[in-house]
C-alpha cells in the first residue's frame, strides 16, 4: 500500500457515513486507542443460586448464560474490529469480505433462543415495577435504571426457608443483573433498565422470548454506536465479540496451557475464560494484522468440528433461522440481520449482496405508559416473517466478481503504512492511550486515601505525557506533519480536558 492510496470506498452508495466513521479520524492521525469496554461477568459467580432458583432461571430461557465465563476483556482488540464495523450493513468490512456476528453465534456461542417473542414489552413506572416484582424500591432509580450493586446487596443469597414469593424476587433480581451485565450491559456503567424487569414477572412467558435475537439487536446498535469517530466506550455482550473473533479470526487468540475443549456447551466455555495468557498487543498492532487478513487466516465454519450432541434439541431446531433476513427487535432497537453479505459463514458461494435501504437509527425516549409496540409495527412485522426470509444458497458462483465489486464498496484500509519513527510514536501514543483509558475505568471504590492518591496520581502523570507527546515531536517529523500536530494536540486536549 502506497503511503498516500485512496483507503476507499471508491463507490460510496454503501458505506455513506464514511466521514462519521471511526476510520476516518483514524487516517488523518487523530489516534482513539482502546475503547472503554462496559461488560461487568466479574461478580457474577458471587450470586448463590437455590437449586429452586436455577429451575426457574433455566425456564426463563438463561440456563446456559448464567455458565457464561468472567472473561477478560481484551480493550485493544476489541477497539480494533470495532474501526472495522459498519452500522450501513452490520458487518466487519475486513480485507476478505464481510464478516458478522449472526443469529447462530449468538446462538451457539452464548446458548441463547433465537427463535421465539421479539423482546419487547410494556413500558411501567420503573418504581411500580420495583415495588411488584421485587418488593422493594431502590432510592434512586434516576432515568429507569436501577444500580446492579443495589441488586446484589439485596437479592445475591436466597435465604433456605425463602417464601415461593421471596424466592422469585431474588431470581428476577438475579435475571435482571444478569442481562444488565452481560447482553444488556450499558455505557452508564454499573446500572440496568427496569424495564427489562417487567419480562421477568412470569417465567414461563420469559422463556418464550428471543433473547438471543433481542442480544444481538443490542449488540449491533452498540457496535454501531462505537464505530463513529465521536465515541469512546462500548457496551453489549463484548464477550461474544471476543469469543467470536476467536473462533473466526486467526487475530488475538490467547495461549492456553492446553486444548480449548470443544465438547461443551455454550461454546463460549470452551475459552475458559482466564485460563489462558493474551498476546501482548495494542490497538496499532491489531489493526495492522486486520488489515493484512487472508482467506487463509479466516474459520469460516467454526462449528463443524464442535461436539453437535452438546447442543439442545431446542436450539438445533431453530438454526435454520442464522440464515434468516430479519429485523431484530431489543425494546426501542431495531437492527437488520442481513446473512446475504455473508453466505460463506453458511457454507454458500458469495453473491454480490442486495442493497440495503438506508434507514434512521431513531433512539426512543421510553417513558413510562407509552405505547412501544404501535411505535415498532413495521420492525415487529419483519420479524413475524422470519421463517418465510432465510436465504438459501444458489449455484456455484466465481468469487472474483463478488470481490471486485467489494473493493469498490469497502474501506480497504484504517491505518496508513508509517515510516520507523512515525511507527514508533503512534505506538508510544496508542500504549499510552490504553494505559489512561485503564486508570479511567478502575474504580476508586474501596481503596483508602493513600491508594486513592496513587490512582489520581498515575492517571495525572499518564495524561500529562499524553499532551507532551505532541509537543515533543522530532524535528523531521514536524516538517511534514505540522498541520495535523496541531490537529491532533486540538483533538486531545479536547478528550482529556
Amino acid at each position: 500500500m502506497e503511503l498516500n492510496e485512496d483507503p476507499g470506498p471508491i463507490d460510496n452508495y454503501v458505506l455513506y457515513d464514511q466521514d462519521n466513521h471511526v476510520s476516518s479520524a483514524v487516517w488523518d492521525g487523530h489516534e482513539r486507542g482502546v475503547l472503554r469496554c462496559h461488560e461487568h461477568t466479574s461478580m457474577l459467580d458471587q450470586w448463590k443460586l437455590t437449586p429452586k432458583q436455577i429451575k426457574l432461571v433455566e425456564k426463563a430461557g438463561f440456563g446456559h448464560l448464567r455458565l457464561l465465563p468472567a472473561m477478560s476483556l481484551d480493550n485493544a482488540l476489541i477497539a480494533a474490529l470495532v474501526e472495522r464495523w459498519r452500522r450501513e450493513t452490520n458487518s466487519f468490512h475486513l480485507t476478505v469480505g464481510e464478516l458478522t456476528i449472526t443469529l447462530e453465534d449468538v446462538s451457539l456461542l452464548l446458548g441463547l433462543a433465537i427463535d421465539g417473542e421479539p423482546v419487547i414489552g410494556p413500558i411501567s413506572a420503573p418504581s411500580s415495577v420495583c415495588e411488584k416484582l421485587l418488593g422493594r424500591v431502590p432510592e434512586d432509580l434516576n432515568g429507569g435504571m436501577v444500580k446492579l450493586t443495589w441488586l446484589k446487596e439485596f437479592f445475591s443469597e436466597c435465604p433456605e426457608d425463602a417464601s415461593q414469593e421471596e424466592i422469585e424476587r431474588c431470581t428476577r433480581a438475579y435475571l435482571l443483573y444478569l442481562v444488565g451485565s452481560t447482553i444488556f450491559s450499558t455505557t452508564t456503567g454499573n446500572k440496568v433498565p427496569v424495564m427489562y424487569l417487567s419480562l421477568f414477572e412470569d417465567f414461563d412467558k420469559a422463556g418464550k422470548f428471543a433473547w438471543g435475537a433481542g442480544a444481538l439487536a443490542f449488540l449491533y446498535r452498540a457496535l454501531g454506536n462505537a464505530s463513529l469517530k465521536s465515541q469512546s466506550t462500548i457496551s453489549g455482550c463484548l464477550t461474544l465479540v471476543q469469543c467470536w473473533c476467536y473462533s473466526r479470526l486467526n487475530v488475538g487468540l490467547p495461549k492456553f496451557n492446553q486444548e480449548p475443549d470443544n465438547n461443551c456447551f455454550p461454546f463460549v466455555l470452551k475459552w475458559k475464560g482466564k485460563s489462558g495468557a493474551r498476546t501482548k498487543c495494542n490497538v496499532v498492532s491489531y489493526r495492522k494484522a486486520l488489515d493484512s487478513l487472508n482467506p487463509c487466516d479466516v474459520q469460516w465454519l467454526p462449528y463443524k468440528d464442535m461436539d453437535c450432541t452438546a447442543i439442545p434439541e431446542d436450539i438445533k431446531a431453530s438454526l435454520i433461522l442464522r440464515a434468516s433476513r430479519t429485523m431484530l427487535l431489543c425494546f426501542d432497537k431495531a437492527e437488520r440481520h442481513l446473512p446475504d453479505r455473508c453466505l460463506r459463514q453458511f457454507a454458500m458461494h458469495q453473491t454480490i449482496p442486495k442493497d440495503v435501504e438506508r434507514w434512521e437509527r431513531k433512539s426512543r425516549i421510553v417513558d413510562h405508559g407509552v405505547d412501544l409496540m404501535g411505535k415498532m409495527d413495521l420492525a415487529l412485522k419483519e420479524w413475524s416473517e422470519r421463517w418465510v426470509h432465510v436465504v438459501e444458497g444458489g449455484d456455484i458462483v466465481d468469487e472474483g466478481e463478488y470481490m471486485q465489486w467489494y473493493q469498490k464498496i469497502t474501506r480497504k484500509y484504517i491505518g496508513r503504512v508509517t515510516s520507523s519513527l512515525e511507527s514508533e510514536y503512534q505506538r508510544t501514543v496508542t500504549a499510552m492511550r490504553e494505559i489512561a483509558n485503564i486508570a479511567d475505568i478502575v474504580s476508586a471504590e474501596g481503596l483508602d486515601s493513600y491508594n486513592r492518591e496513587l490512582l489520581d496520581e498515575v492517571k495525572n502523570i499518564v495524561h500529562k505525557c499524553l499532551t507532551e507527546q505532541f509537543e515533543e515531536i522530532p524535528n523531521e517529523k514536524v516538517k511534514k506533519k505540522g498541520n495535523r500536530k496541531r490537529r491532533q494536540k486540538d483533538h486531545l486536549s479536547m478528550e482529556y480536558e
